[in-house]
């Protein structure tokens, strides 16, 4: 039989507060000439945000130039707005949070590590478009390369990694496609590890941010690298040794208060694109910007809906959770089972709701029946908002209990006998 034990409680939240971000920036694009962009007025080109004929839809909460945008919020995955964010559009360099993604994955597998000495490849050193100058047989380590990559979109140092973790860039373009669709990118095909404009390269602001999603939320890491804005690093080859300087391409990092990654691209096809994150009042945003028509316009669309979002988006996050009692269990070895959480539980309101009448309902058995599997689901703590499920979270085992066999209860039996 089972009961379910039911708990409410009256929660309070920190009041946030929220402060708009002006929007201007005068910055260098990744492949602009200097010419093109010495001494621009902070004004020109700007989209007037006041404006609703800037945005394709004059109803929509925030004015943008740019025909593919997406916003999100990182720890619940909530799209708080997007405009035509499935349309498959080429990513130039935000493919490289792809990339990212997997050297951390590798990193994290142990199967690399960051003091790794990566040689430099023919094929490596010979890639086209945003690069650091890695000579044929120069060597980096593995930290230098994610700064080279995070920090100055190096197209060299990318394949260079690609053909460290995976023997060559086409497996590990491979690898790059299987992890896509493991987090439902359905949008994207990536045929290199860089983001060159090839055919068939594709994807979409949705799948940007799933991807972006991934790196800032399983490896928050990605911000010591991300928000550096310049660095030195060292080139050692036959010719000697020399110092090269890393500038950020994200100059959102500069530029915006709570700026703290992520990637930004641009090519021909691809135009100007950014993935742009940003943390306000542990309120973590993901605003993707695709196919915008000039460097300026992807920063002013991306600080426009960071600002939006910040200013609609308020976080609940359970850090007091009901404690979790001890169950029976019936014909094990052991008599007793603890329990523990999945996880944290995080909820996104963007409606003003008081969050302060969010209610939770735990839901668990009186006794439990041998075996017990470690992590299998032992119950549910339940979250309701104006009597409306907005969630829920999973209890679940922490140990496993084979059932008892004769000889366990015979051993039992004389323990018992012997005790007296």
């Amino acid at each position: 039989m089972h009961t379910i034990l039911s708990i409410f409680i009256s929660l309070s939240l920190l009041s946030p507060a929220f402060l708009p971000m002006a929007s201007q920036f005068s910055v260098l694009a990744e492949n602009e000439t200097p010419a093109e962009s010495d001494n621009p007025s902070p004004d020109a080109s700007m989209p007037d945000a006041s404006n609703p004929d800037a945005a394709s839809d004059a109803s929509a909460p925030v004015a943008l130039s740019a025909p593919s945008a997406l916003l999100m919020e990182a720890s619940t995955g909530t799209v708080i707005y997007e405009k035509d964010a499935h349309s498959i559009l080429h990513p130039a360099s935000i493919t490289k949070i792809m990339t990212l993604i997997l050297i951390f994955d590798a990193l994290d597998a142990q199967k690399i590590s960051l003091d790794d000495i990566v040689t430099v490849s023919e094929h490596a050193a010979s890639m086209g478009g945003f690069q650091v100058f890695l000579e044929p047989g120069e060597t980096q380590t593995v930290d230098t390369m994610i700064k080279c990559i995070s920090v100055a979109s190096a197209n060299d140092a990318c394949v260079a990694m690609a053909e460290f973790i995976a023997g060559s860039e086409d497996a590990f373009v491979a690898q790059m496609n299987e992890r896509a669709a493991g987090l439902g990118m359905k949008d994207t095909n990536f045929v290199n590890c860089c983001g060159l404009d090839v055919d068939n390269h594709m994807t979409s602001a949705y799948d940007v941010a799933l991807m972006s999603r991934e790196l800032i939320t399983k490896y928050p890491q990605i911000h010591n690298y991300s928000t550096i804005w310049m660095e030195n690093i060292t080139h050692v080859t036959k010719k000697g040794s020399s110092e090269f300087g890393l500038t950020n391409t994200n100059k959102l990092i500069k530029q915006y208060a709570y700026a703290t990654g992520l990637k930004t691209g641009s090519t021909g096809l691809a135009k100007y694109c950014v993935s742009a994150t940003a943390e306000k009042d542990n309120i973590k945003l993901i605003a993707v910007i695709m196919a915008a028509p000039d460097y300026k316009v992807r920063f002013a669309d991306a600080s426009a809906l960071l600002d939006y979002g910040f200013s609609v988006c308020r976080l609940y996050q359970d850090t007091t959770p009901p404690a979790l009692p001890e169950l029976s269990v019936r014909g094990g070895t052991d008599k007793k089972v603890s329990l523990s959480y999945e996880g944290t539980f995080s909820y996104l309101d963007t409606a003003g709701n008081d969050l302060n009448l969010i209610e939770k309902k735990l839901s668990l058995p009186e006794e439990i029946k041998a075996p017990v599997t470690q992590g299998k689901e032992a119950g549910t703590l339940y979250y309701t908002l104006n009597e409306k499920e907005i969630g829920s979270i999973r209890v679940l085992y922490d140990t496993t209990i084979p059932k008892a066999t004769y000889q366990d209860y015979f051993r039992k039996t004389l323990t018992y006998f012997f005790s007296l």
